[in-house]
């Protein structure tokens, strides 16, 4: 028995490498990957997954408790073979015997913190790194559904709305097409300016808003921002998107398969600096690798990362007062743009001998 989808195999490759005995696997994005998109949660907060992977040479086990286990066989897995282990949701003890049955004698790494285990964590991220044909696949899907849903609901706004009912309208949109957004951040007006990160609040739209939204769907996670503004737009803001859009022309051009995440960061960073919003990339961070987490690490200068092929990325350059973020994977040549808006205004921007298209504020 194992996995159908060949990633046992890589963990078990990994295993041999690192002379363990077999893998823990806990957190809901390795549930994810390794079960081909997999949902190992009950809670989106939560980082940790409701069940475990227990993967060895031979068999792949599933441990769970006696509310969850039924479930995850019936619906989660997929054709991903693995044999249970149930526990009742009471009996700490039961889930105690459990591991220590499977883990007698043997020498066990773990995606989590667990005493007496190798820490395997940053080792089963690099195996997510490089997208199987299916995940770009459901990437695509995911990117176009998340493209046309905020597209669609930039295009609905009214003035008078709060940023809470816009956040509920956002949801409607990416739940109607199978898609769970675990972020969801909703600025107008002035709090565009005021905060990287603006959770929503209840503060109405008078001119001005930005939707960012991170979707999950198979695992998957796609990020996407948008803007709209109500009537002509500043000379200033105009000039900040300009900026903004170029700089993220540069990470995404420079994104290709071979070179460092610090060669791309360092190439962004330079062109925020050689103009007059020298030093903004230091207000927030400039995004970095994507897939089974919204980001699996933030990208710096030191990120020594070399980039896959096909492998997504989430880049998310921010000037006070406008941001620019589209999902993308790598291919041979210029990134696959996933999360595209469907009839939006864009920007033409040149980048050594080629054009690339951004998407510019949505004027109403």
């Amino acid at each position: 028995m194992g996995s159908s989808n060949g990633k046992a195999a890589k963990i078990r490759t990994l295993l041999k490498e690192k002379n363990l005995d077999a893998a823990l696997i806990s957190t809901q994005a390795n549930f994810s990957w390794l079960s081909d998109g997999g949902r190992g949660h009950v809670s989106i907060a939560s980082e940790a997954s409701v069940a475990s992977f227990f993967v060895t040479p031979d068999e792949v086990y599933l441990i769970a408790d006696n509310i969850e286990i039924q479930r995850l066989q019936d619906e989660e897995p997929g054709g991903f073979e693995c044999l249970p282990e149930e526990y009742m949701w009471y009996d700490s003890d039961e889930k105690a015997e459990i591991l220590q049955e499977l883990c007698s004698g043997k020498k066990i790494g773990a995606d989590v913190p667990m005493d007496g285990m190798v820490d395997i964590a940053a080792d089963i991220d690099k195996l997510r790194y490089e997208l199987t044909a299916l995940e770009v696949e459901r990437y695509r899907q995911l990117g176009q559904q998340c493209g046309e849903a905020i597209g669609k609901v930039c295009k609905s706004m009214k003035p008078g709305l709060s940023e809470f009912e816009i956040a509920g309208i956002m949801s409607a949109e990416l739940y109607s097409r199978d898609v769970c957004p675990i972020v969801l951040l909703i600025a107008v007006d002035d709090r565009i300016s005021s905060y990287r990160h603006p959770l929503p609040t209840d503060k109405r739209v008078e001119k001005y808003g930005m939707i960012v939204v991170c979707g999950r769907k198979y695992g998957l996670i796609a990020s996407v921002t948008r803007l709209f503004h109500f009537g002509p737009m500043s000379n200033a803001l105009k000039q900040k998107h300009q900026a903004v859009v170029e700089i993220d022309t540069v990470f995404n051009a420079e994104t290709r398969p071979g070179a460092t995440v610090s060669d791309v960061f360092l190439a962004g960073q330079k062109t925020y600096d050689k103009g007059e919003y020298a030093g903004q990339w230091k207000f927030h961070h400039q995004g970095g690798p994507a897939g089974y987490k919204a980001r699996d690490f933030l990208a710096t200068p030191a990120s020594s990362l070399v980039i896959k092929k096909p492998q997504a990325f989430a880049w998310n350059p921010s000037i006070t007062g406008t941001k620019s973020e589209d999902t993308i994977i790598t291919t041979d040549g210029k990134p696959e743009i996933i999360t595209a808006t469907p009839d939006w205004p864009m920007i033409s921007v040149p980048y050594k001998g080629d054009t690339w298209e951004r998407a510019d504020i949505l004027v109403m």
